[in-house]
């Protein structure tokens, strides 16, 4: 054995190392939390938008056939106008031959704007009674709905009915609702209309506090005594005979401008309308028949004009002004905390209509906004996801393929890489503090069946880790072993020191936690006698699998690492050398310029940039050696995110393969897209596939989605099956796999989370040493 005189490294010292170890980790904190709060907001978005479409927080329960003992008798045979000034009941009916068009439900991008029109072609006012989710999806619709001169009423925020509901969703079934007006038209309103209501002799026990109390609030609570029944699609010469009012009565008169299929109200509407006006009907808002009542009360002797209206209603239906609503007062406050108003001319602010101001106002656009941005982003998301999750399965199925194709080619019994590759090789293992694990390294090489020698490159170790590697040596009588000493400069820095000490052409890199198969060295190497080879690839195995952490670490190697090697070896495009064993030519690794230090991931850089040299590189199964994995989530946490953050670096760094030609040029254009696709991208997007899960889980169809999620879990499974039979692997270790779907995979994807963000806000990381305990030991005890 012989022992170096230190070389020259870049000096670390400790109290620097300390102090920027110190900044590092003051920045990664604000990392990690900037990417829990993306998830977050995320989710809360779909919360929202679940919210909208009444999937969260929904209730379907109708109320029928309850007891109306506790209602008034002057309520229930009373008119659909129901108010409480003075906190009295008061019911009002629409005066004689008018009619006060109302429309439930929207407003609706398809039916509402055909509305519209048809009140505006035939010069006649709607009072639409409107669900706040549904506003604030569609706010445009709502403000050209106010400025044609329409009425505005609440239907409520999800169409929940509110004889179920406690004190505290009442109140925010009304004010969400207000708000939402706010944010789309600028005004709220003192009309309302409770959702599966009809006339007022359907009022029961249940529902009257409602009313009483919203009435004690400023609502008017409007109800209808001519039902059109348009929802049942009856034909529109039924619509139109059940929506007229006998005996030349006045009405308020329900139609639909959403909530179903409104082909049929669209197409009754203009020709009722025409047909009401023939009779001497006139049309009106429920505020306009309001003033019309309480000024036909108040027995006004001045008489009216040929050409007017008593209620102030110009012919055709234009609003000319008029009192207050009732349930508002003259001046005073109204529901959703805005001061009263007085009707204006056509087109001008109705009776029932405030404007909104101040912090109701903004917290309105707040909420609009807020709507928009999960209107967009839900159903993009879901349609990403789902080019995610077919990108997924067809991965799943190209790696099955490929993975069999390639076992086939590897194993048949003519399969050759050419001549047997005999002559020494070098093997060289960076360390630094491996005193835990440089015995058992040196150990496992002693047993190699291939001619070796050992070049241990102690990176300015402080624990005796040269000294135990001498020692280890001269205990196992190895004489092929050479300790170098550098200062401490990183891991990249201590290969390059190898590989120029090195005395052979051909160079093995394993890492000082990793213990070799006895003809470990001698497979690795095999494919070298193949010229164009200018790299390999191992088979890394988790040696300490037998805890929890360690056999969802083993699934993952055997499935997602060489299962994933045995398809780029294929396609030729192979990301990563994994640094616990490799095997590389040497002049193919001076040519590149040695392992880089521009990145933390040295094993991806250098495997790209054997690429783009024009090297293959290739996977050799046979080629085992068992690696010592992080035991504890921090230090899992620690690797995984300098692996994705390095893979990162690296694939930014040879960014100009895409647009090469030649060999790099071929992994720019096949390698780079897959690596960002499957390890980058899709990983990024997965968390939202789980968050998907678990929200329809809980709001939409548990069964549907369990089935889902256990179907997708069963393709992994067969394909993890597949991997651990290819590697003969014990079958046992699956039964994780469920758990491991659970914690470990949701782990990994905020680890790459992180890592993107990192990316993103430029920050850099350092290399990081892992505690290590030792407990791999030889290749069979790892078994």
């Amino acid at each position: 054995m012989a022992t170096t005189t230190p070389s020259r490294g870049r000096r670390r010292a400790p109290s620097r190392m300390t102090r920027a170890a110190g900044r590092a980790a003051a920045l990664q904190k604000p990392r990690v939390i900037l990417a829990l709060l993306l998830l977050l907001a995320l989710t809360s978005v779909m919360l929202l938008d679940g919210y909208l479409r009444a999937e969260v927080g929904g209730d379907e329960r109708v109320r029928s056939n309850a007891s109306s003992s506790k209602v008034p008798d002057d309520v229930l045979d009373g008119g659909p106008i129901l108010s409480f000034r003075g906190g009295q009941a008061q019911s009002r009916s629409v005066p004689d031959k008018t009619i006060a068009l109302t429309f439930d439900d929207g407003p609706n991008l398809t039916w509402t704007p055909q509305i519209l029109d048809i009140l505006e072609e035939n010069d006649v006012p709607g009072t639409f009674f409107v669900v706040g989710s549904m506003v604030s999806r569609y706010p445009d619709i709502v403000n050209d709905l106010v400025d044609q001169g329409n009425e505005i009423g609440i239907h409520t925020f999800t169409h929940v009915d509110l004889s179920y509901q406690s004190d505290a969703r009442i109140k925010r079934e009304m004010d969400q609702t207000q708000l939402a007006l706010a944010g789309a038209a600028g005004i709220t309103t003192t009309l309302f209309r409770a959702p599966y209501s009809s006339e007022t002799d359907a009022i029961d026990n249940y529902s009257w506090p409602v009313y009483k109390k919203l009435g004690e609030e400023g609502y008017t609570s409007v109800f209808v005594d001519t039902d059109s029944d348009d929802w049942k699609r009856p034909g529109v010469s039924k619509i139109i005979k059940w929506a007229t009012p006998s005996k030349n009565k006045g009405a308020s008169v329900l139609f639909h401008d959403a909530g179903g299929e409104r082909s049929q109200t669209v197409a009754a509407l203009g020709t009722y309308i025409k047909k009401m006006k023939a009779k001497g009907y006139t049309f009106t808002t429920i505020s306009g028949a309001i003033q019309q009542t309480d000024g036909a009360d108040r027995q006004t002797d001045s008489p009216q004009s040929d050409g007017q209206q008593a209620n102030g209603q110009q012919p055709g239906g234009e609003q000319t002004g008029g009192e207050q609503a009732a349930g508002g007062q003259a001046a005073g406050q109204a529901p959703g905390g805005q001061q009263g108003q007085q009707a204006g001319g056509a087109g001008g602010l109705q009776a029932a209509h405030r404007t909104a101001t101040g912090t109701t106002l903004y917290e309105g656009k707040a909420l609009v906004a807020a709507v928009t941005v999960a209107e967009w982003t839900v159903p993009g998301l879901a349609t990403g996801l789902a080019v995610v999750g077919v990108a997924v399965m067809g991965r799943f199925g190209m790696m099955l393929i490929l993975a069999r194709r390639h076992y086939r080619q590897r194993n048949r019994r003519r399969f050759s890489w050419g001549p047997a590759v005999t002559r020494p090789v070098s093997v060289i293992v960076p360390a630094y503090n491996e005193k835990e694990c440089i015995a058992n390294t040196l150990k496992s090489l002693a047993q190699s069946t291939h001619p070796i020698e050992i070049i241990v490159v102690d990176d300015g170790s402080t624990d005796g880790t040269s000294e135990i590697a001498r020692s280890a040596a001269e205990s196992f009588g190895m004489t092929n072993v050479r300790v170098v000493r550098q200062e401490n400069a990183g891991k990249p820095a201590a290969l390059n020191n190898g590989v120029r000490s090195a005395s052979y052409d051909i160079v093995v890199m394993m890492d000082g936690d990793t213990v070799f198969e006895p003809d470990a060295v001698h497979q690795l190497v095999q494919p070298f006698a193949d010229p164009e080879v200018g790299a390999v690839a191992g088979n890394a195995k988790v040696g300490n699998r037998d805890t929890v952490i360690g056999a969802w670490q083993h699934i993952e190697y055997v499935m997602g690492f060489n299962l994933d090697r045995r398809m780029y070896d294929l396609l030729r495009c192979m990301p990563t050398i994994p640094g616990a064993i490799g095997a590389f030519r040497r002049e193919a690794v001076l040519a590149v310029g040695g392992m880089s230090e521009d990145t933390l991931a040295e094993d991806t850089d250098i495997t790209i940039a054997m690429h783009r040299q024009g090297w293959r590189v290739v996977y050799q199964e046979h080629a085992r050696a068992w690696t010592e994995a992080p035991g504890s989530l921090k230090q899992l946490w620690s690797q995984r995110y300098r692996w994705s953050y390095g893979t990162m670096q690296a694939l930014w760094k040879h960014r100009k393969s895409l647009t090469d030609k030649g060999p790099s040029g071929r992994f720019g254009r096949v390698g780079m897209p897959l690596v960002v696709i499957f390890q980058i991208v899709t990983p990024v997007f997965a968390p939202l596939i789980d968050v998907f899960t678990v929200y329809s889980m809980i709001f939409i169809d548990f069964k549907a989605s369990l089935l889902a999620w256990l179907a997708v879990l069963c393709v992994q499974l067969v394909c993890a099956a597949y991997a651990f039979r290819l590697d003969r692997e014990k079958y046992r270790y699956l039964l994780m796999m469920p758990l491991q779907q659970l914690a470990y995979r949701q782990m990994m994807y905020l680890v790459l989370i992180h890592s993107c963000v990192t990316a993103l806000t430029g920050g850099r990381l350092r290399w990081q040493k892992l505690k290590r305990t030792g407990e791999v030991g030889t290749p069979a005890g790892a078994g």
